[in-house]
């Protein structure tokens, strides 16, 4: 019985993994966290009305927002207008070329909106040539600048975009650029359907990277539509989530299982307003 005491860990594994599995019942949703939304699915509104845009955005539901102040808001008013209507902004976006010049002041605007993460969403590239030295560039702006953002309580995503599928030895410059970047500084924001359209496929992405993921796009691919390495598609092949290729039952079933508690629907179509009822109500419909 000496080494009795060596089970102990094996035996909390077990009841752990077991727990964690008894922890869904049948029936229970599969989307468990707050309604989100992508400032971008409203980005032909804005100009016709800040609070009649944020009122549209409530009417359906959601409490949360990731994005920035539209053109001539000031981040404090904006932030005050959506907790007018119970709308927190856990999120927001920063362009990579501010992450590179001057990470501080991406720290205040991003504390002026009273957010807590800060995302990227594109490496400048080649269309279609992203290439190891646009990740090695990346790579570095990233470490500096998120901890620059670490050290102002913010925590720095990169957001997967497709176009970062491209073939590095073994693997992708996705994976080569998330192994090179410090996990203490750089976390990582999945957009569903651009890591499908990449060639990924997100729930493997999803349970190999773990914590390293902190936040969703959500968003469906049109069933037949050509995909490729450029990270652009046109916005008919955006379609409300349920009707096209991918698999959301096993993305959201893993996205709970590692704790994801931020998901964005983000809606590229043009036909928005249409589409976001039909999304939403897909996802409360999913039941395990």
């Amino acid at each position: 019985m000496k080494n009795s005491w060596m089970l102990i860990p094996v035996l909390f594994l077990f009841f752990f993994q077991t727990f964690h599995t008894n922890a869904q019942k049948k029936g229970d949703p599969i989307f468990q966290v707050p309604l989100g939304i992508a400032s971008y699915t409203f980005r032909n509104h804005w100009e016709n009305g800040v609070e009649e845009t944020l009122d549209i955005i409530q009417s359906l539901g959601f409490t949360e927002f990731e994005g920035g102040a539209p053109a001539g808001v000031s981040p404090e008013d904006f932030k005050q207008m959506c907790a007018e209507r119970g709308i927190s902004i856990p999120s927001t976006g920063t362009g990579f070329e501010q992450l590179e010049k001057d990470p501080q002041a991406v720290a205040d605007r991003v504390k002026a909106l009273g957010a807590d993460y800060v995302m990227c969403a594109w490496i400048p590239h080649k269309v279609g040539g992203f290439s190891k030295a646009d990740a090695d560039r990346a790579i570095q702006v990233f470490n500096q600048a998120g901890k620059v953002l670490k050290e102002n309580g913010i925590t720095f995503k990169y957001h997967v975009h497709g176009y970062e599928f491209q073939p590095y030895g073994d693997a992708t410059l996705l994976e080569y650029l998330i192994e090179k970047t410090d996990s203490e500084y750089v976390k990582l924001q999945m957009d569903v359907m651009w890591t499908y359209f990449g060639g990924g496929n997100p729930a493997e992405l999803l349970r190999k990277y773990g914590d390293r993921w902190v936040s969703l796009h959500l968003k469906d691919f049109r069933k037949g539509a050509p995909k490729n390495l450029t990270g652009l598609t046109g916005p008919e092949n955006d379609v409300p989530l349920g009707e096209g290729e991918l698999d959301f039952v096993s993305i959201l079933k893993e996205a709970n299982r590692i704790g994801i508690k931020h998901m964005f629907i983000e809606d590229e179509s043009e036909n928005e307003l249409e589409a976001l009822p039909k999304s939403i109500a897909y996802l409360k419909s999913l039941r395990y």
